[in-house]
């Protein structure tokens, strides 16, 4: 009885890891690419998960894409250039920064992170109530600021141009992603929040639906304190008017370029594939339906604006297309 007993318990173990493993039987084989998005709220996670679910991609013979959630930019480059993760979206300055030992407080060089493709401008914003008098970052001193989650680009970057700017000591900081940002922001625990992703943001214009906002003109603080000259890979830009509730004005500002990047033991042909795939009428399509600011997005920006090597399989594609 008891023989009996244990083969029939065997039998449904046997029967149990066949279903469970029924669901992978199609992956079973396939070379796993973890792509490191971001943050919810952020445009980095919006790329990871497009990639992924995007259907020749989903039926490619001997790969698969994972979106991965992560904090950022700069721990999705750490991650990439350890093998972590295969693919992320990084900012071209910490990409650029990173091969040449420069982070801050980091010396470590991350030459295992190489170019795959450009695929969008990523503009500072930092959102302030229309009534709060708060027309420069100097304003900020004393008060309390949402500044992206720590191991972000956007964290980063802060850091960066507030230290430039001399308040980054003087502020009360807030670690948090765009969404809570928003959230705290709208009920007054936030004074400001800064972003560093692509606009329209959904966050800004959450925090659009429950108060007065306006964008601070991020353009004159960096012309007036040498900003530009200082750190060169960020490009002049503005944000329109209209593009949020409120906000009729134009807002200046400066960007750095989104980068798509891979690990350099990814297999070239992977690379290839992806882009080729991506890269068509049907894939930048899929793009733009996932979010408009990939609108931009095309053969011939995708190889622009990068400072730093090519992977091989990307070298590969972008030369047959003329591009390089």
């Amino acid at each position: 009885m008891k023989n009996k007993i244990l083969g029939v318990l065997a039998t449904s173990f046997a029967c149990a890891m066949l279903v469970v493993g029924s669901g992978t039987d199609a992956e079973a084989g396939k070379k796993r690419v973890v792509f490191g998005g971001g943050p919810a709220g952020g445009t980095f996670q919006v790329v990871a998960n497009a990639i992924q679910v995007y259907k020749p991609v989903k039926s490619a013979d001997d790969y698969v894409v994972k979106a991965q959630s992560s904090a950022g930019s700069v721990e999705n480059l750490r991650k990439t250039n350890s093998g972590k993760q295969q693919m992320s979206v990084v900012y071209s300055g910490h990409v650029w920064l990173g091969r040449e030992g420069k982070m801050k407080n980091d010396p470590n060089k991350y030459e295992n992170v190489l170019a795959v493709a450009w695929l969008y401008g990523a503009p500072a914003q930092l959102v302030v109530r229309a009534d709060s008098g708060i027309k420069s970052v100097k304003d900020l001193a004393g008060k309390k600021v949402g500044v992206g989650n720590a191991g972000s680009g956007a964290f980063a970057n802060c850091e960066l141009f507030f230290s430039h700017m001399g308040v980054w000591d003087k502020i009360e900081r807030n670690a948090m992603g765009y969404n809570d940002a928003a959230a705290a922001f709208g009920n007054k625990q936030l004074d400001a929040f800064w972003l560093f992703t692509a606009f329209p943001s959904g966050a800004v214009m959450m925090a659009a639906q429950t108060n007065d906002i306006d964008l601070i003109d991020l353009g004159a603080d960096a012309e007036a304190s040498g900003f530009f000259k200082d750190y060169p890979y960020f490009g002049k830009l503005t944000v329109p008017g209209g593009t949020y509730k409120g906000v009729d004005q134009d807002a200046p500002s400066f960007q750095d370029s989104a980068l798509w990047v891979a690990n350099k033991d990814v297999s070239a042909d992977v690379v290839y594939d992806l882009l080729s795939k991506v890269y068509t009428a049907e894939g930048l399509a899929h793009m733009i339906e996932q979010k408009k600011t990939f609108k931009n997005m095309s053969l011939k920006t995708g190889a622009t604006n990068i400072v730093t090597p090519f992977h091989p399989g990307a070298e590969k594609f972008w030369k047959e297309k003329g591009m390089l």
